[in-house]
């Protein structure tokens, strides 16, 4: 049995044990709907964040690339891209948007977990070193996350970005979140229902009412998809069912990764239940 396969089996054990959340099943959804205008917001976030204008001859590890947005975001930007996910719906989406597009030898899709410290080694001498370890919102659902960011270190060589995001600690309500979303993972999918619409009430009705008081009618909500191209329903859905779940404060980041010889190069922090973003270079 290679990698993939067991990547594979473990992942589909999981899922139909209620111990994860398919993560793939809501992109696949979510592209169906993708436009231009996401694809170009995305390329924009990517470019900020990263303090690049272009990713021209770069090499760009996707870890977990979901939808495959960011990852032909970063295709789009020039780099050379190699994309793997441990959820196998998210490997189809990823090679979904490789197909649609031509030159396709500056981008590979693969299956693999980032748990796997062997395999992460066998694609930095297949495709590497690494310019870009890119890793959003992912690192965090491993169930291991301090593992996961660990092996990410691993594979960074000298003058490497490190941009990941990770949930904020909320401390008690990141505890409630947490059984909210193994609760969801072990419900019946008929049943599933009950807990995200009024998940997706306390998430949004207080926003969307202050909004429409205020005459700016759905400015949140049209805000919230110009940041990075995503859709706000689709990431209703990964939030309320997103497990294995865990969070960090940023200071925790922060430090870890100043251990680390790392040194942040640009940083958002939320206040919230959402993701602090970071990006590391080794010092």
């Amino acid at each position: 049995m290679n990698s993939g396969d067991y990547v594979t089996e473990s992942w589909e054990s999981e899922v139909n044990s209620g111990e994860r959340f398919q993560f793939g099943e809501n992109w696949a959804a979510f592209i169906q709907d993708l436009s231009e205008a996401r694809i170009e917001i995305a390329q924009d976030s990517l470019s900020s964040m990263l303090g690049l204008a272009n990713l021209k001859d770069k090499t760009f590890l996707d870890i977990g690339s979901g939808s495959g947005l960011f990852s032909l975001a970063a295709y789009r930007l020039g780099a050379n891209v190699v994309s793997f996910d441990f959820d196998e719906d998210s490997v189809r989406c990823t090679q979904s948007l490789c197909d649609s597009v031509a030159g396709q030898d500056r981008w590979q899709v693969r299956t693999g977990s980032v748990l796997d410290l062997d395999y992460l080694r066998t694609l930095e001498v297949e495709f590497g070193p690494f310019d870009i370890l890119y890793s959003w919102g992912v690192l965090h659902h491993t169930g291991k996350m301090w593992n996961a960011i660990s092996n990410v270190i691993s594979i960074a060589r000298p003058n490497a970005l490190i941009y990941i995001a990770i949930y904020n600690d909320q401390g008690f309500l990141s505890k409630f979140w947490s059984i909210i979303k193994k609760t969801y993972c072990k419900c019946p999918r008929p049943l599933r229902g009950l807990i995200l619409f009024p998940a997706f009430i306390i998430l949004w009705a207080p926003a969307i009412t202050l909004d429409l008081l205020s005459g700016r009618g759905f400015n949140r909500w049209r805000d919230y998809k110009s940041k990075r191209g995503m859709s706000p329903w689709r990431d209703v859905v990964d939030w309320v069912g997103g497990y294995p779940f865990e969070a960090a404060k940023p200071d925790e980041i922060l430090s870890y990764f100043k251990e680390r010889n790392f040194v942040v190069q640009n940083m958002t922090k939320t206040k919230g239940h959402g993701c602090c973003q970071y990006v590391f270079k080794m010092s």
